[in-house]
């Protein structure tokens, strides 16, 4: 089983005692968290173990820097445990601050200079005090962009690409409230993200400045594990570490586009390194019936990694899994098709063409395809038959009007003209995928699309037929301009 370690950003301070069990148990696990803790200490910091590792709900917290050092103990810890339990990840994917973890545990840097390449971003975020936030809404990228944009700031962002429906806003914090009150008429779900820095926005640029100008250049090594960044999309090379961190804080995070590219590209489970699942709902909003796997969150979490490398070495046991669920209620693994290539991901952005094989178009309406006039009986017939068995309502339809513009022509401009706004390649549109849907074009890019079908085919009614919007589909346009037209020419 090809596993990828998902390693979550900033996410609430972890429970005391979180690490009690991993630190008793490995040898690793309690020599990296005494290296974070000497590395604290050389900051100023109080030590970052002993809450983790003790029965002890109390904090001694001073600042954001204990809690992201928190969750990088946490996020290290439990990829030490997976790694002596035999679990070997194909990559590595950190969310936001959760990438410099990645780069940690893949071994490009060493522990202590990933503790002080955090406190570093921390400090300089804090000095710049940004009076911004962050708004998680339920909708797609295309949708919270389209959002963003209508506003029209440019601090004003889309900031993450989570999952299908689950996008994050960045900005100042009176227009982020005023996002909010629109999501809310519009009947999209939101929720502020209670976090210490809204990042990913070009309001970051002053910070991003800063830490490259200030923080200590750490030396950056051969990993052993592969690293995916989502900002980047690509994988991390011989990048400079601090550099990596300083471009994230203005970039956009695209975790959905990696998730399904790793997906696309063979991986069959995702553990998350953190106490919660935070990227692994993502995952699963994003690729459902794949198996995600969230050791802190069992009640024994060295039996559900064991059980994860039971489920990879025994491949009955495995093949078993994709038919049903497991019996204590996990989600089956599910590998529907073989993987597409991953370039394909980078030119088909919609997860659902890429596993698309090319099928016999379907067979047109009745109402196209219908011949011009009945062939003429074998039989004499009676004077009066041609008036009764000839329709004629249905032949301008069938064929091509003056403008020679049949069914077939009319969706092959259709495809190119929705295949260029779009950036598809035409053949890939089928007639009867749902625009939103199948392809997700959002509403306000089909209007701009309408509107170039009616200019091109001098159909000025078209911009208001709403119909087109609800439930559009190519289909359904190039109907509708085949109807058109041959109104317009019987008029």
């Amino acid at each position: 089983m090809d596993s990828v370690f998902v390693m979550p950003g900033t996410v609430a301070a972890p429970r005391g005692g979180i690490l009690c069990d991993l630190h008793n148990r490995y040898e690793t696990v309690r020599e990296t968290l005494s290296r974070i803790d000497k590395a604290a200490r050389e900051m100023g910091l109080p030590n970052i173990s002993t809450r983790l590792v003790e029965q002890n709900e109390t904090s001694d917290r001073r600042g954001p820097e204990v809690q992201y050092l928190e969750i990088f103990a946490v996020s290290i810890a439990t990829h030490h445990m997976l790694i002596a339990e035999g679990v070997k990840p194909v990559a590595i994917v950190g969310q936001s601050i959760g990438e410099l973890w990645a780069l940690a545990a893949a071994g490009h840097l060493s522990v202590e200079d990933a503790a002080r390449l955090a406190v570093a971003r921390s400090q300089v975020l804090t000095q710049q005090g940004w009076g911004g936030k962050m708004l998680a809404v339920g909708v797609d990228g295309r949708r919270a962009e389209s959002l963003a944009e209508l506003i029209n700031h440019p601090h004003l962002v889309l900031a993450c690409e989570n999952a299908p429906r689950q996008s994050v806003i960045s900005g100042p914090e009176a227009l982020i409230e005023h996002v909010e009150r629109v999501a809310d008429a519009l009947g999209w779900p939101s929720l502020q993200l209670d976090v210490p820095h809204p990042t990913h926005t070009p309001a970051m640029a002053q910070a991003a400045r800063a830490l490259r100008e200030t923080a200590p250049r750490v030396p950056y090594g051969a990993g052993r594990w592969r690293v995916r960044s989502p900002w980047m999309g690509r994988d991390v090379g011989d990048d400079d570490p601090v550099d990596l961190v300083a471009g994230a804080l203005t970039a956009r995070v695209r975790m959905l586009h990696t998730i399904r590219e790793l997906h696309a590209a063979g991986a069959d489970a995702f553990v998350e390194c953190g106490e919660w699942p935070v990227v692994t709902k993502f995952v699963e909003a994003s690729i459902p019936g794949v198996q995600c796997v969230v050791p802190l969150s069992e009640s024994d979490p060295v039996e559900a990694v064991r059980a994860l490398v039971a489920d990879s070495t025994d491949v009955g046991t495995f093949r078993s899994r994709l038919a049903a669920p497991s019996s204590n209620g996990d989600g089956p693994v599910v590998r529907v098709s073989e993987p597409a290539p991953a370039g394909a991901v980078a030119t088909l952005p919609v997860a659902d063409l890429l596993t698309r094989t090319a099928v016999p178009a379907p067979a047109a309406p009745v109402s196209y395809v219908a011949p011009v006039s009945a062939p003429a009986p074998a039989a004499p017939a009676p004077p009066a038959a041609p008036v009764t068995v000839a329709p004629v309502a249905v032949a301008p339809v069938a064929s091509p009007s003056p403008a020679g513009l049949d069914y077939d022509t009319v969706l092959t401009e259709l495809r190119t003209l929705y295949g260029d706004f779009l950036g598809y390649p035409p053949d890939l549109l089928g007639e009867d995928d749902g625009l939103e849907a199948d392809l997700g074009v959002e509403s306000l890019k089909q209007v701009a699309l309408l509107g170039r079908v009616s200019d091109r085919f001098d159909l000025p009614d078209l911009r208001s037929d709403s119909s087109l919007l609800t439930a559009g589909t190519l289909r359904r346009i190039a109907e509708t301009v085949v109807r058109a037209r041959a109104e317009a020419a019987g008029r």
